[in-house]
């Protein structure tokens, strides 16, 4: 560098899309906020915001290409709390929708806020979003992943009393952007899945084989009661997607995967039922698991609140 060229100073922005991004040191510590500020505000409403506001003044950009209820409120409740706030965008209402590109829309939603959440069909927008943002980007869902949800589940399966290595976690259904990340987040935290589907629809591998080159034993089978035996948590998932084609098929191979009360009675008996939700009960989870005692799938949308709230301090440069 010859003495007259200026340092390049710009700092260096932090994206969340998907758990590698932070890490697993990072997705710990994101957890253990989680559960200090989640402790701390009991008793008060839930759009005050917490003591430290640490996000006073900061606006997030939420944009949505997918229909959403969990994602939304969580985000915007979230960043109410951090003293923040949020404004939405979607393609019935933004210029998005009339042919506007990923990259001129990064490039005004940097200038005018904080940071911005995309929620849609296509990891590639969210991947191109990025690249020409200035603030940062958090993956509220793709097709490919589904990283807050995870740092969410990571938090209920803990806050019931589950260390995460060694782990036993049972998958059952599709092999979706919920479950890469799963095996994302096992990687980074240790712990092992077997996963239950149907032919031709397993996940990607090069999820599965970044789980087991970090020493995770993953079990891919079609036998759901094999699955289950001696799980710690027990997960499934709507088995058509938003969007999704062939449901007549796809719903007739999905069927020996439904989470009924005799799957749930192989896994231990102190195992814990996830669902992201929205939930189809009578497809992949039947009324009494879903309504049952085990279930804990109300905790965990809850807890995307406070999962969402230590991303966004890490994003801003204000955790880890």
């Amino acid at each position: 560098m010859s003495g007259g060229e200026p340092l390049d100073l710009a700092p260096v922005v932090r994206n969340f899309l998907d758990l590698s991004d932070a890490g697993g040191n990072v997705i710990a510590a994101m957890i253990g906020d989680a559960i200090d500020r989640k402790k701390a505000r009991q008793g008060q409403p839930k759009g005050a915001p917490d003591a430290d506001a640490p996000l006073k003044g900061c606006v997030l950009a939420m944009v949505f290409e997918k229909s959403s209820t969990r994602t939304r409120v969580s985000f915007d409740i979230a960043m109410r709390q951090l003293g923040g706030s949020a404004l939405i965008l979607d393609s019935g209402t933004s210029q998005l929708g009339r042919g506007e590109t990923v990259a001129d829309t990064a490039r005004v939603l940097s200038r005018m806020c904080d940071a911005i959440m995309v929620r849609t069909d296509d990891h590639a927008k969210m991947l191109e979003m990025a690249r020409h943002a200035t603030v940062p980007v958090i993956n509220g869902l793709t097709d490919r992943s589904h990283p807050c949800q995870i740092v969410a589940d990571l938090l209920t399966v803990i806050e019931h009393g589950k260390a995460l290595p060694g782990l036993e976690l049972a998958w059952f259904g599709d092999g979706n952007n919920v479950l890469h990340s799963i095996l994302e987040a096992a990687a980074l935290m240790k712990f092992n899945v077997r996963v239950a589907t149907p032919a031709g629809y397993e996940p990607e591998a090069e999820f599965v084989d970044m789980a087991r080159a970090a020493g995770c034993t993953i079990t891919l089978t079609q036998d759901a009661a094999e699955a289950a035996a001696g799980a710690d948590v027990v997960v499934t998932d709507t088995w058509i997607s938003m969007g999704q084609a062939h449901a007549e098929e796809k719903l007739a191979a999905m069927e020996p995967y439904r989470v009924d009360r005799e799957l749930m009675a192989r896994a231990k008996p102190d195992a814990v039922f996830l669902h992201c939700l929205p939930a189809h009960v009578g497809d992949e989870v039947s009324e009494e698991v879903f309504e049952g005692p085990q279930s804990v799938v109300f905790d965990e949308a809850e807890n995307r609140i406070h999962a969402q709230k230590s991303v966004l301090l890490w994003c801003f440069g204000k955790l880890g």
